[in-house]
């Protein structure tokens, strides 16, 4: 009993301490939690195209105004609204009574111009004739071939005057001018039309409607881009190469459709900041309209070597991007990004990683810069081919 330490004889507040020491020491230690499992994938390089989004308009090629060139009553109408018409199909008939008669008269007056136009030869060649033998005077040869000169110019003017009745008899058939889709009649039959003038009553219109134009605005700085690629020898300028460019309707996700570059504006839109721009495309099956609005891509920049990720890999940190990273030590990093365009649902990255990086693709939320990471070789996910 004398080895044992006579607790009594220990100051109490020493005793306390030492008990709570004591039992702190029985208390487990935390334990360290495992690394974060995670999948990584590797950048993939790729040639790919960049397209530039516009929005654009469908128009003609062209637009006709099919006006009455003569004045008359309509007598008939030739086509059914809205159907395909083609250059010299006849659209509408106006009274040709009145024009009849007038080419009558005209054709007429011409036979008896020419009567006059030889009888005044005839007087001509008798006056030369008694010149040679110095039987007339001089002023009667002077006045016979004056009389021949006159009867030329008024067979000249009658025959004039008869071509202008025939053509305006002829425009009292209105023809098609081009091949295209008619409009509806702007006018009945029975109406009074007016022609021959710049009040002359519209008919109808009429729009091709193979090929069409697609016109859209680029802006200033798509403008300065277009520049530098043409400088640099990398794309042409649409102005002098019919550029490829795709088409989509407000109904369609694929950009199914083809055309290419037609016209680029002189100068841009003060007011707009934009410059005018026109794409021609095919319209074989007669889906398009004038009037649709389309969604219109533009080959860009391309073919170029690209690194490709999986868009989700992105994080955002204000207003700078990034992706996460494993590095050599199996530390999770932080890579603050430049990212590019989708393609094929995978989006490239012009700054910031190298094709040999490992991006973390899966467990993101649950890594932190400079904390170890386990890599789930057997989980990841591979970029797209």
């Amino acid at each position: 009993m004398k080895d044992n330490p006579d607790w009594r004889l220990i100051p109490r507040d020493l005793l306390v301490v030492m008990i709570l020491t004591f039992f702190a020491s029985c208390k487990p230690q935390p334990v360290a939690p495992p690394p974060a499992e995670v999948s990584v994938t590797q950048p993939l390089m790729k040639e790919v195209t960049e397209w530039d989004d516009f929005t654009g308009r469908i128009e003609p090629i062209k637009s006709v105004e099919v006006r009455a060139r003569v004045s008359g009553y309509l007598n008939s109408i030739h086509f059914k609204d809205g159907q395909e018409v083609k250059a010299g199909d006849l659209l509408f008939v106006i009274d040709p009574r009145p024009y009849e008669a007038e080419a009558e008269r005209a054709r007429a007056n011409f036979k008896r111009t020419q009567a006059q136009r030889n009888l005044a030869l005839q007087n001509l060649q008798r006056a030369e004739k008694l010149m040679q033998g110095s039987t007339i005077a001089p002023e009667q040869f002077d006045a016979r071939r004056n009389e021949y000169d006159i009867a030329v110019a008024n067979v000249a003017e009658a025959e004039a005057a008869a071509k202008a009745a025939e053509l305006d008899l002829e425009f009292t058939q209105v023809k098609a001018p081009i091949d295209g889709r008619i409009s509806r009649r702007f006018a009945d039959e029975g109406n009074l039309v007016t022609g021959g003038s710049t009040q002359s009553t519209l008919l109808t219109t009429i729009v091709p409607f193979n090929p069409l134009y697609v016109t859209f605005d680029a802006d200033e700085r798509l403008v300065l881009k277009y520049s530098r690629l043409d400088l640099s020898g990398q794309r042409r300028s649409s102005r002098g190469t019919p550029n490829p460019v795709r088409i989509a309707l407000s109904d369609e996700t694929e950009f199914s459709r083809e055309g290419k570059m037609d016209f680029v504006d002189n100068r841009l839109d003060p007011e707009t900041g934009t410059l005018r721009a026109r794409a021609l495309v095919d319209n074989s099956d007669g889906l398009l309209t004038p009037g649709l609005f389309v969604r219109l891509q533009l080959k860009g920049r391309g073919p170029y070597p690209a690194l490709l990720i999986p868009d989700e890999a992105i994080g955002t940190d204000q207003s700078k991007r990034f992706v996460m990273v494993v590095d050599k030590d199996g530390l999770a990093q932080r890579r603050f990004v430049t990212p590019g365009r989708l393609y094929d649902g995978l989006r490239a990255v012009d700054e910031g990683l190298t094709a040999e990086d490992k991006v973390i693709v899966g467990g993101i939320m649950r890594v932190r810069p400079g904390v170890p990471v386990k890599v789930k070789e057997s989980s990841a996910t591979p970029a797209k081919e």
